[in-house]
């Protein structure tokens, strides 16, 4: 008899849990004077340093569980600045990321996974230059709260890989592409 009203006392937090339904995730917006998405691509002469000025991105997040939440960035292609004007026309030429042909850069998301304390590994598929490829980010929530937060990453991509494979006599580019983001999200029903 103990044993059964233990039991029952046991299994009665467990069907409180089960009954109630996990919150959905919720559209945030970005914060582009926050948000930024810039690279840096090394070569002999110089670690080419630039950034995307045109990009958007559609999140849903659910900051109590993180794994429910998805992401779609989708990048103009053309709008990469490296401050170098000469660089940044060959950079929009079919000897790298072919514009005219591959105007967008596009990621979105398959599975978000948490890790450690305020870190997690969103998986998608990366399509550049026409080739799609799977890949881990790794990604740190800095804060989150009251529906603002801040999340940021880096990771490395081999350019060539997507068919972004020019290469100078004379000032050797490395194949290894270093990509850092930062985004500034927002509820908007948090600020109404």
């Amino acid at each position: 008899m103990q044993i059964r009203r233990l039991a029952a006392v046991l299994a009665l937090p467990l069907a409180l849990v089960a009954a109630r339904p996990f919150a959905a995730p919720k559209p945030h917006v970005i914060d582009k004077a926050h948000s930024q998405i810039n690279f840096i691509a090394d070569s002999r002469l110089i670690s080419a340093r630039g950034h995307f000025a045109t990009w958007d991105a559609e999140i849903s997040l659910d900051a109590a569980n993180l794994a429910s939440s998805s992401v779609t960035i989708t990048i103009d292609a053309a709008s990469i600045d490296t401050r170098v004007d000469r660089r940044d026309t060959h950079l929009k030429s079919a000897d790298f990321f072919d514009v005219e042909t591959h105007p967008k850069i596009t990621f979105t998301s398959t599975a978000v996974r948490p890790k450690a304390e305020g870190q997690l590994d969103i998986e998608g598929d990366l399509t550049i230059r026409g080739t799609t490829k799977r890949i881990t980010v790794p990604a740190s929530m800095v804060f989150y709260d009251a529906g603002l937060g801040r999340f940021r990453g880096e990771f490395v991509l081999k350019r060539t890989e997507y068919g972004v494979s020019y290469d100078s006599r004379l000032n050797p580019i490395k194949d290894d592409v270093t990509v850092q983001w930062d985004f500034a999200v927002q509820d908007p029903a948090a600020a109404k």
